[in-house]
């Protein structure tokens, strides 16, 4: 970690330059306190720092911090005490009138850049989350009995009103079967992975009887039937639960995550589509809900720390505190919708100790279906939170006025800070926990889906996800460090870039200037260049455009063929209007090849001309890389 170390003393001193103090004296003090205390200084201790930095802007004043002493006869910390005199006073400890913005980010840059690295934490750190994940558990059937049937008639009520529409026409769709089933990516609580999945042996008794058959679902077409014979239908009771899981996260927590079953998967990603297209298509809702974009969460968070309108409030644990008693209540009225939900929700969880436990929740971070219910339940009871405030009832009408200040993604919200209060009050009421050190609304700072803003000013950091590589080999840690540079100079520390450069220098022979959309591992620049002359370059011999020397990233996925069945549905999968084509299908021979499928010049429903190449690749290999490579080459730098 001594390059590391030197980075972040680099980083110190720009700085001090940039903000007119010093940082001779920061330093010395926290390579003291590293050596006596490690790395958890950097990537836990100064990290409260800046949270509680954060709070101090909100709440217009320092208080007192138990990890750092405060200078003799004043109000600030000793460390950092010339960048903090800058944004506060001195003797009071009040925020300055016209506090120094440069010296508001440098204090976030030098305080949260190691914040999130990924690195992974002590077993008593893993077995505390796993013991919160459980908690989070009891606590969600704790809300559950408390929830009386007035409070459940008004989130109801509200999530009609909000989402009737959208709901009625994605119960037509599922009614209809008019939806595609699709994999995802990652791994699953069965074991199948990549090419593996379109092999499936097993389905559950609750998905066929809900509609989602497996006749349906897992096979081309009805010419298949016989192969259903060995497929096992499981009852409830023998449903593989999904399957606890940590990933790194920070030093400090993992994340906890759980890996659904493969048939539960693959059935939520065909809800998901149906849900997507037609939140986005209503009017209100695609401008007060977000599964994509973050830039409207981010410019109301800018916009709420100049004029003081919007609050923006961060949820602690906000999947694993969803209730499903809020989703079946949500839709009720909507049969067909409601039971494919249910069918494709795992119901038990297993812990890494071999535990099975039954969930209260409605679905922890792994379900495709976890991060759009919780948005439209965030959003249900923001609204809920809304009318109590304003102590009348609301129509649709009075809604859409909100369109400007009330916006959710996943668990980052924005919400009118006259109201709150009661909104923070609600979530709480029915589950939820705001996470105090995230949210702000008293002061000028404001921060959502990871840009932070303070009067107007961007005041957002870069951080360090991963150490410096020792050699070239390191791929993953390569690219790391070389995204860190190219973040530092569009930040306009420049001076430790250079720094950067010669290290990098040393591990890459070959690393060019070139635009942040050229595949080249380089040097993105500010400084103007004429496009035919570029360092080191040469013409394409066909393009006639110019390319350069460098290393280009490879990551191919892992050996996984796939024929048969399993490989026309994929295809078939793969086509717009997949379930249209699938019905269709009978048209082709029932002993078609791939090579014949891909040798069809047009497909008569889909407009799509396949060719050898895109329809064979996928069938090959398949899966997440398990590893990756750099490859010396020439390729453009634009």
């Amino acid at each position: 970690m001594k390059s590391l170390m030197s980075l972040w003393s680099r980083l110190a001193q720009e700085c001090a330059e940039q903000c007119c103090t010093s940082a001779h004296r920061d330093i010395n003090t926290v390579a003291m306190r590293v050596e006596h205390e490690g790395w958890s200084f950097m990537t836990i201790t100064l990290p409260d720092l800046g949270k509680a930095t954060q709070k101090w802007l909100d709440q217009g004043r320092v208080t007192n911090h138990s990890a750092f002493c405060k200078e003799r006869g004043g109000s600030l910390p000793r460390l950092f005490g010339g960048f903090f005199s800058r944004v506060f006073d001195r003797s009071s400890g009040y925020l300055l009138d016209d506090p120094c913005t440069a010296s508001i980010q440098a204090l976030r840059l030098l305080t949260q850049m190691f914040g999130k690295m990924e690195l992974p934490c002590s077993s008593a750190r893993e077995e505390s989350a796993v013991l919160n994940y459980v908690q989070c558990e009891q606590e969600v059937r704790v809300f559950d009995g408390e929830l009386n049937e007035r409070d459940l008639r008004e989130f109801v009520d509200m999530s009609n009103m909000l989402f009737g529409r959208a709901f009625t026409k994605m119960d037509r769709d599922i009614y209809q079967g008019a939806f595609v089933p699709k994999h995802g990516p990652g791994s699953t609580a069965d074991g199948l992975k990549g090419n593996q999945k379109f092999r499936q042996q097993t389905w559950t008794a609750r998905l066929e009887k809900s509609g989602l058959s497996a006749g349906e679902n897992l096979l081309p077409n009805w010419r298949f039937y016989h192969q259903l014979r060995g497929v096992d239908f499981l009852e409830p009771g023998n449903e593989v639960p999904v399957k606890v899981t940590l990933v790194p996260k920070t030093l400090k927590t993992p994340r906890v995550i759980a890996m659904e079953p493969t048939c539960m998967q693959y059935m939520q990603q065909a809800i998901l589509q149906v849900i997507l297209a037609y939140l986005g298509k209503d009017d209100f809702l695609s401008r007060v809900i977000g599964f994509d974009d973050q830039t409207p969460n981010q410019e109301l968070a800018r916009q709420g720390s100049v004029d003081n309108r919007t609050a923006t409030l961060d949820l602690s644990d906000a999947s694993d505190r969803v209730s499903n008693q809020l989703i079946r209540a949500m839709l009720h009225r909507w049969p067909y919708l409601s039971e494919a939900v249910d069918a494709s929700r795992s119901r038990r969880a297993e812990l890494r100790n071999g535990r099975v436990i039954r969930l209260a929740k409605f679905a922890s971070m792994g379900s495709a279906l976890c991060f759009p219910f919780e948005a439209m339940v965030f959003l249900t009871l923001i609204f809920v939170g809304i009318q109590r405030s304003s102590k009348k009832p609301l129509c649709r009408i009075d809604l859409e006025r909100y369109a400007d200040s009330v916006r959710v993604f996943g668990d980052d919200l924005i919400v009118p800070k006259d109201n709150v209060q009661t909104v923070v009050s609600t979530l709480e009421h029915f589950g939820a926990r705001v996470g105090t050190d995230k949210s702000f609304w008293t002061g000028k700072f404001r921060e959502s889906c990871g840009r932070e803003y303070f009067n107007g000013h961007d005041v957002s950091i870069v951080r360090v996800r991963q150490a410096f590589p020792a050699r070239r080999h390191c791929v993953s840690e390569v690219i790391s460090m070389v995204s860190l540079r190219n973040q530092l100079y569009m930040s306009g520390y420049w001076k430790t870039v250079e720094w950067l450069d010669r290290k990098i220098g040393r591990l890459l022979t070959h690393f060019p200037t070139v635009q942040p959309t050229s595949p080249l591992l380089g040097r993105v620049s500010f400084l103007a260049f004429d496009e035919t002359n570029f360092e080191g370059e040469r013409l394409h011999p066909r393009l006639q455009s110019p390319v350069v020397k460098g290393f280009v990233v490879e990551a191919k996925p892992p050996s996984d063929k796939l024929d048969g069945t399993g490989a026309l549905l994929k295809c078939l999968l793969k086509l717009d209007k997949g379930s249209r084509l699938r019905r269709k299908a009978s048209c082709y021979p029932s002993s078609i090849s791939l090579n014949g499928l891909a040798a069809v010049e047009r497909d008569p429903w889909s407009g799509v001309r396949p060719t050898m190449g895109s329809m064979t690749d996928h069938l090959e290999r398949n899966g997440r890389p398990k590893s990756l490579s750099m490859k010396l080459g020439w390729r453009s730098p634009l």
